[in-house]
């Protein structure tokens, strides 16, 4: 296993004048020797690219990828001594289970009995043991999926095993298997796992560490927890949750906050310095209030649905729009009818012009 630092930036087009040219805008990160990373985010945000180049099948246009200290971003896949998982499965079809999994083993010359051994260890993790001696070609796409993914972690020595949205092609009903097989097979073998996906389920289920990307951005690196209740950007407030945090335009003067035209006691002297001001709060801390209570905003209920487990509360203020989450057992208040809203708590968050928290002030 390896130490991962990354200093660099990529573009795939010469000579790149704009941050819209870049592919990953200019970044410093590590991920630490044994632990296990999910690279979150839509479609085109630059996560892919930066497994491609922490793998060696790219490399950056600006900057170093260090293992360990030591530089290797000249080297190959093969020279990193990296294990990569692809979307599609990448398996031998002429060849049985066992052929498989042990393929990457005898290329490196590992003694037979040790093959065997951590073939019959893979095996028994993915729950293929009773598959060993069928051939690959016979086998359904959720099986091949997981041959795929027993070869990358079939090798003890990797430096890291990367895995760039390996549960595609898996039935749905599997999924949720696979990632808690992913994560314990982590706590158990102790890998360096970097697991890319737009999927924040996935995400929060099998990493420790998860890093949140937007057009090539990395907006913040931390626990599922960390991004839940404190997201460092508006981004990772929107993308993280379901559904997203609450974003209100706000003004703070001397002790009062106005949102949607209607003033709040609060003392909250760090925001004196933001004249351009956002409220963010997760639809799970806003509190339903008697109409024209203390420090609450007046609403109106305008849609509500029965989640299942929740009912899902939109209430307008204005033209603006605030969602809020009550326990399915709960009685919610009717389309049309009027409410009162609590915004303020430890909860809240606030962010600057530039879509970021601003640390110094809480409610």
């Amino acid at each position: 296993m390896a130490r991962i630092d990354l200093d660099l930036a990529h573009s795939y087009r010469p000579n790149p004048q704009q941050d819209s040219d870049y592919a990953l805008l200019p970044l410093k990160m590590t991920f630490e020797d044994g632990g296990a990373y999910a690279l979150l985010g839509p479609s085109g945000c630059g996560k892919t690219t930066m497994l491609n180049i922490i793998s060696g099948l790219v490399q950056p246009s600006q900057g170093t990828v260090s293992f360990d200290g030591r530089d290797v971003t000249a080297l190959s896949p093969q020279q990193r001594n990296i294990a990569q998982v692809f979307q599609f499965p990448v398996i031998y079809d002429t060849m049985t289970v066992a052929e498989n999994l042990a393929f990457p083993l005898k290329n490196r010359g590992v003694p037979a009995d040790r093959i065997k051994a951590r073939v019959g260890r893979i095996a028994e993790m993915l729950e293929l043991s009773g598959q060993l001696n069928q051939r690959a070609a016979g086998l359904a796409a959720d099986a091949k999926q997981k041959i795929s993914l027993g070869r990358g972690l079939v090798r003890e020595d990797v430096s890291a095993v990367l895995f760039d949205e390996p549960l595609t092609v898996i039935d749905p009903h599997l999924k949720w298997q696979l990632r808690r097989k992913l994560k314990q097979i982590h706590h158990e073998l102790k890998l360096t796992l970097i697991y890319v996906t737009h999927d924040q389920v996935e995400a929060l289920t099998f990493a420790e560490q998860i890093v949140v990307m937007s057009q090539g951005r990395a907006v913040q690196v931390g626990s599922a927890d960390q991004l839940f209740e404190r997201p460092q950007h508006q981004f990772v407030g929107h993308f993280i949750g379901s559904p997203g945090m609450n974003f209100l335009p706000a003004r703070w003067r001397a002790g009062v906050l106005t949102v949607a035209g209607q003033d709040l006691a609060l003392d909250a002297p760090g925001l004196a310095a933001h004249p351009t001001l956002t409220l963010g709060v997760r639809p799970e801390y806003v509190t339903l209030a008697a109409p024209g209570a203390a420090n609450a905003l007046r609403a109106r209920v305008a849609r509500l649905q029965d989640v299942g487990t929740y009912w899902l509360v939109t209430a307008a203020l204005g033209d603006q729009r605030v969602r809020l989450r009550l326990p399915a057992e709960a009685v919610p208040p009717a389309e049309g009818s009027e409410i009162g809203l609590q915004l303020l708590g430890t909860h809240t968050c606030f962010y600057g012009a530039d879509e970021r928290l601003i640390e110094e002030a809480r409610a």
